[in-house]
């Protein structure tokens, strides 16, 4: 594409997970022409997708890092963030627990570590008050924090990304940046009157004057096309099982293990997801690929091994799907444990920030860390705020969650609310279609999937993905051999099997 012809922009964000799509958001409140490049189909397509899905307290992290900070900072003000978003959220407690002595000495440090944290209500509970709490959890004592909840992951970066759009940010999907080079920019727009960045990507090239490196995974290959060569991502996958909701039942809080801090991980726990399933996981496993997303059975009985020690409770009728997720460390196998957050300017890279190593908690640091990429841009741009920034998103309504009354009221209206198009979720056929119209515009059977829970059930989509695949091709007028998945290529049909 020629250099005139590229498209300008004042900021360009690279990457759309959590943290990107917070600071999309974060940054759509200021005058300023923003633009998002995904080499995915859709958001939260990787790690901040393929997680626990919980609001870390802020105790697991060492005083005075960025990844305590901000943790903690991004937990006591989630309860702003989800009301203004319309995002499901329960902030249900968490425990971790002990069988030894030693693990007892762990868990004093642990409350001692968040304790300087600023984490509010730890305390070092007994075995009496475990089985209060999780009657079905084994432990000798535990450590418990009332400050920890769960989220829907997906939802969540959803949420972040369309308030972005509806604040005026353009995304781009299925973009995937292959180069950054400096060039003379000689726009009048005051804001791109210096040297800028030329991006291009799978698709077309990018003009911006700042560019903000989110790309999770890949954020060490974006700084080198900056020409900063100091870092380097060792991708580490973390396997899970999704229990079906007949398995919720016996447990409405994380539980966790004493972690091994070495590991880099915070062991295999049980996590109730907002929606009534639970997860068992993640494991850790340093690999080479940072797109190997396999699932193996000599974890997968790792997991039912060490889940059952804390929750012997698990049957094999209980599991309905298994999944893995990467964590994009700063460090390898041989050193093990965390490294902080990177959050920097570098002068050699003018007009840039890097984030790079943002891993767990990640997810719940989103907000503050765009806050302070805020900050970091202001110290060398006058930012005008918007006198028409609206923080507020609806979201999808969930017709299976309303009382018996505005069901019928919404079937009156609405008689795709009286379909019902996932039969283990109970989601209705107008709840596929304001997924399938999404305001991100994005049209794969994943991008459904993650919008409504649809094809999330005991029968994993056996029941309702074709019929799901044939409302897409009938609503974006697709024949049957572009219904995508969830990435390019990742077709769901190759032809008829009959006219």
């Amino acid at each position: 594409m020629d250099q005139k012809k590229s498209p300008e922009y004042d900021v360009i964000i690279i990457g759309a997970g959590v943290i990107g799509s917070a600071i999309a958001r974060e940054i759509s409140r200021y005058e300023l022409k923003i633009g998002v490049l995904e080499k995915e189909l859709d958001v939260c397509s990787e790690t901040s997708g393929r997680n626990s899905g919980v609001l870390h307290a802020g105790f697991n992290n060492e005083p005075g890092s960025l990844m305590a900070k901000y943790c903690v900072e991004g937990c006591l003000g989630f309860d702003k963030v989800a009301e203004e978003l319309d995002i499901p959220f329960s902030r249900t407690g968490k425990i971790v627990v002990g069988f030894d002595a030693e693990d007892k000495d762990k868990l004093i440090r642990l409350k001692e570590q968040g304790d300087q944290n600023g984490v509010p209500g730890l305390e070092i509970i007994g075995k009496e008050r475990i089985k209060e709490l999780a009657p079905y959890v084994d432990g000798e004592f535990a450590m418990y924090s009332p400050a920890t909840g769960v989220l829907n992951p997906f939802i969540y970066t959803i949420a972040l990304a369309e308030n972005a759009h509806h604040n005026g940010v353009d995304f781009f999907f299925n973009n995937e940046v292959i180069a950054i080079k400096h060039l003379e920019n000689t726009s009048k727009n005051e804001i791109n009157s210096e040297k800028s960045y030329e991006i291009k990507t799978t698709q077309g090239c990018y003009a911006t004057k700042w560019v903000i490196n989110c790309a999770g995974l890949n954020a060490d290959k974006i700084a080198r096309m900056l020409g900063i060569n100091d870092y380097t991502i060792y991708p580490c996958r973390g396997e899970y099982f999704i229990l079906d909701k007949k398995a919720g039942e016996f447990l409405k809080l994380p539980a966790y293990p004493v972690p091994n801090t070495k590991e880099g991980g915070l062991g295999i726990h049980l996590t109730p997801t907002i929606d009534g399933n639970i997860l068992i996981g993640p494991s850790t496993e340093y690999i080479e690929e940072r797109d190997n997303y396999s699932s193996t059975q000599e974890i997968m009985d790792l997991l039912i091994k060490d889940g059952g020690r804390i929750f012997p409770y698990l049957k094999r009728e209980f599991f309905i799907r298994n999944f893995a997720g990467i964590r994009p460390k700063l460090v390898n196998k041989d050193v093990g444990g965390y490294a902080d957050f990177v959050i920097e300017a570098r002068e050699e890279a003018p007009h840039t920030i890097l984030l790079i190593g943002m891993e767990s908690p990640g997810l719940t640091s989103a907000v503050p860390i765009a806050r302070r990429v805020i900050e970091m841009m202001s110290e060398k741009e006058y930012l005008i705020e918007k006198v028409n920034y609206d923080p507020y998103r609806k979201g999808i309504l969930c017709f299976n969650e309303q009382p018996l009354e505005k069901k019928r009221k919404l079937i009156q209206q609405n008689s795709n609310y009286g379909e019902i198009i996932c039969r283990c979720e109970t989601i209705t056929k107008a709840e596929i279609l304001e997924a399938i119209h999404n305001p991100l515009g994005v049209e794969t059977v994943i991008g459904i999937k993650n919008r409504t829970r649809a094809m999330m059930g005991r029968c994993q989509g056996g029941y309702c993905e074709t019929r799901i695949s044939e409302i897409l091709m009938q609503e974006k007028d697709k024949p049957e051999n572009e219904v995508i998945y969830a990435r390019q290529g990742g077709k769901m049909f190759v032809g008829k099997v009959r006219d």
